[in-house]
């Protein structure tokens, strides 16, 4: 297998296989810690490549995983809590944006049955016979007709505002 020398140190002489197995990581990982200086490497007599990896990074030593700041795991442990609390968070508003999206989607199609109603109710009929016909007399009676001079009757007053509705007259159309 490999040598271990300086267990008593803290630290092991191991193959790059073994250390990428040893740290949970690939060879490819544990070639570029070498390369930017992070772990230390040696040739050895049999053309192979060691380096030194501490037994605190070791996952599979039993010793490395004793030795737990009880500081660190309080940390790790509120930073979870704050994951779950977050998780929840965006799971309750993905809820409240579905359900606004369903309720825009409600008031949408409401609206446009309710205009498609209103074209319906202010489209013109037309006439069907002459007791419905909306187009004026040729000359209006005497007596709805002011004389010069005269002022404008109720009556006159009352068939004028009948022709066109009060927001028709308002708002023109």
């Amino acid at each position: 297998m490999s040598d271990h020398a300086g267990q008593d140190s803290g630290t092991l002489r191991v193959t790059i296989r073994e250390a990428a197995a040893r740290l949970g990581v690939t060879e490819a990982a544990i070639r570029k810690r070498i390369q930017r200086g992070a772990m230390d490497k040696e040739m050895g007599e049999d053309g192979r490549v060691y380096v030194y990896l501490p037994l605190s990074l070791d996952k599979s030593h039993p010793e490395s995983q004793i030795h737990r700041d009880p500081l660190v795991e309080e940390l790790i442990e509120e930073l979870r809590d704050r994951v779950a609390y977050l998780e929840r968070s965006l799971e309750r508003r993905s809820v409240e944006a579905e359900r606004y999206q369903q309720i825009v989607a409600g008031l949408t199609q409401t609206n446009n049955q309710l205009s498609a109603r209103v074209l319906q109710l202010e489209a013109p009929t037309e006439p069907t016979g002459p007791a419905e016909s909306h187009e004026k007399p040729a000359q209006e009676p005497a007596e709805a007709t002011p004389a010069p001079g005269q002022g404008t009757t109720l009556h006159t007053y009352e068939s004028r505002s009948s022709e066109k509705p009060w927001w028709r007259r308002v708002f023109g159309g």
